[in-house]
């Protein structure tokens, strides 16, 4: 690899694999399930040996995942760019609630499951002057790792954004028995191939299966397509 410098980011190359640059730390991220299957929590193990620089695969069909191995070529990949270049907010519809409100970009939406549990975060923020329900829904919308949800505070409309280190978790959803997308942590600007800035914000998923209809954001396919690295079966909650 060559030596990186400057902040960290990473580029969309044409039908090929993301470039990441700025020494960025990466990690698989696990689904952990509460007792009833919902989403409950992350957790974080394998961590990758620390590179200044790295390809990872989006077309789904590397020997060496999650990194590029050049199948993109072999194969045909095509990952054209088909992402709304809007801002968030431009894409989200918003629900307010009690005393926090709801943004939601559908089209983000990356099927992690940490909307389901205690009724569905959409019902929960009816509910947020209630301390308990309140502290369950700003988790469980934190723990969206698309962004596809964004708590706020209805009455400043200020963004309740939990601190995440700049790193890169690999997703992985035993529950599902599928791995899911590359989830970019704490403001990683993403450019893409014609060198368009993304807007950058604190969670982010990108398609890592090649199937997804939103590139190069994930949109859920690997579920659909049932796509596997082969390290899902190993990291499932005993």
């Amino acid at each position: 690899m060559t030596k990186s410098t400057g902040e960290p980011r990473v580029v969309v190359s044409r039908n090929g694999p993301y470039l990441v640059s700025g020494s960025v730390p990466m990690a698989r991220q696990t689904i952990v399930p509460d007792r009833e299957g919902g989403s409950e929590r992350w957790r974080e193990s394998h961590p990758f040996p620390e590179q200044p620089s790295y390809a990872l695969c989006r077309c789904g069909h590397s020997a060496n995942k999650p990194f590029c191995d050049g199948t993109h070529k072999k194969v045909g990949f095509d990952g054209t760019e088909t992402a709304s270049r809007e801002p968030y907010r431009a894409q989200a519809e918003l629900t307010e609630g009690a005393a926090l409100a709801l943004s939601d970009a559908q089209v983000l939406c990356a099927f992690a499951r940490f909307c389901d549990p205690n009724g569905q975060v959409w019902n929960q923020v009816e509910r947020t002057d209630e301390a308990e329900v309140r502290t369950a829904f700003v988790r469980q919308v934190n723990n969206c790792p698309s962004g596809r949800l964004v708590a706020s505070d209805r009455a400043t409309g200020k963004p309740i954004e939990h601190h995440l280190p700049v790193s890169i978790g690999v997703i992985e959803d035993p529950p599902e028995g599928v791995s899911g997308p590359l989830w970019l942590r704490g403001g990683i600007p993403v450019i893409a191939a014609d060198g368009f800035a993304y807007e950058v914000r604190n969670r982010v998923t990108l398609c890592r299966c090649g199937a997804s209809k939103n590139k190069p954001f994930c949109d859920g396919s690997h579920a659909a397509v049932k796509f596997n690295d082969g390290a899902v079966g190993a990291l499932a909650t005993p």
